[in-house]
């Protein structure tokens, strides 16, 4: 059984890779997947990147030593072309959307090959969390001695530090909300549910499921019409470094501006900021608050 590396306990080490090896690169959606191949390129190493079709963007092949593109489905196919490449680590990095699992006839259009099968029935069968899936898929690629890394060994430097981030800050009701979010977006989090939880009043207005942070944030806009939410992002307590860190970045913004939130707290040491110097500008100009804290924070608030 592959063990869980829980984030908070997570410190990164060099990559087993020797510098200027092979590694290998599983993206989905998102900015992280182009920053860390950036990042990985700038230390010496050769990335092999492998996209998801329909997912990953196509700036990674103007990146990566080498690019290619595979189904959703085909595990077997990835598999076969890291192993082609001769890369025996991987990273993953970008969202998959899970939405694609819950389509009509959804055999028929991911047309899983038979790795997919197998690891569907072998390692999945009980429940579709995203912790089991991700897991699964690693599982199957250990079958090939194929490990997956976690990012965060390449560019620890994305973790967000501790502290007030912009100019504003939270008032002592925003306060109240936070702290109160946090413990909702922990629960929920130790349920393999999502990492995000919007609160106003202390009442929670959505929780993050299978939708994503940004479609969460947008429906709380449609159920809060005044505005004024707070937006609490933090690790599972069972987080797995390899995937699955919480990230926020400019689009995260863009959604509570557009929906009307105006606090973002998120966990100092646990979180990674993509593009955080704009995504700083942005919240400054935008008026958001942006606050990283750790657990004693939080609880020594609730308890004062």
């Amino acid at each position: 059984m592959t063990d869980i590396i829980p984030l908070k306990d997570y410190q990164p080490d060099q990559p087993t890779c020797p510098q200027g090896g092979r590694v290998g690169l599983l993206s989905g959606a998102g900015r992280f997947p182009i920053v860390f191949a950036e990042a990985a390129v700038r230390q010496g190493y050769e990335v092999h990147g492998l996209g998801v079709i329909g997912m990953a963007s196509n700036e990674l092949s103007e990146i990566c030593h080498h690019y290619s593109t595979v189904p959703l489905a085909r595990i077997g196919q990835a598999i076969r072309w890291f192993k082609r490449n001769q890369v025996d680590q991987v990273v993953m990095a970008g969202k998959i959307e899970k939405t694609l699992l819950f389509q009509s006839n959804r055999i028929w259009r991911l047309m899983p090959d038979l790795r997919t099968i197998h690891m569907w029935l072998r390692y999945a069968s009980e429940n579709k969390k995203d912790d089991t899936l991700l897991l699964a898929v690693i599982r199957e690629f250990e079958r090939d001695h194929i490990r997956f890394a976690s990012a965060l060994d390449f560019c620890p430097e994305l973790l967000v530090q501790h502290g007030f981030l912009t100019r504003r800050k939270p008032n002592a009701a925003q306060w109240k909300d936070i702290c109160f979010g946090w413990e909702m977006a922990k629960e929920m989090g130790r349920l393999d549910i999502g990492q995000t939880v919007i609160v106003n009043d202390t009442a929670v207005i959505a929780v993050e499921a299978i939708e994503g942070t940004d479609q969460a944030i947008l429906r709380a806009g449609q159920l809060c019409k005044r505005g004024g939410f707070t937006v609490v992002k933090v690790s599972k307590p069972q987080q797995d470094c390899r995937f699955d860190v919480p990230t926020i970045g400019v689009q995260t913004l863009r959604s509570m501006h557009e929906a009307g939130g105006r606090v973002l707290a998120i966990e100092a040491g646990q979180t990674i900021i993509i593009d955080e110097e704009e995504v700083i500008g942005l919240a400054d100009k935008l008026g958001i608050a942006i606050v990283s804290l750790n657990a004693e924070e939080a609880q020594l608030r609730v308890a004062c």
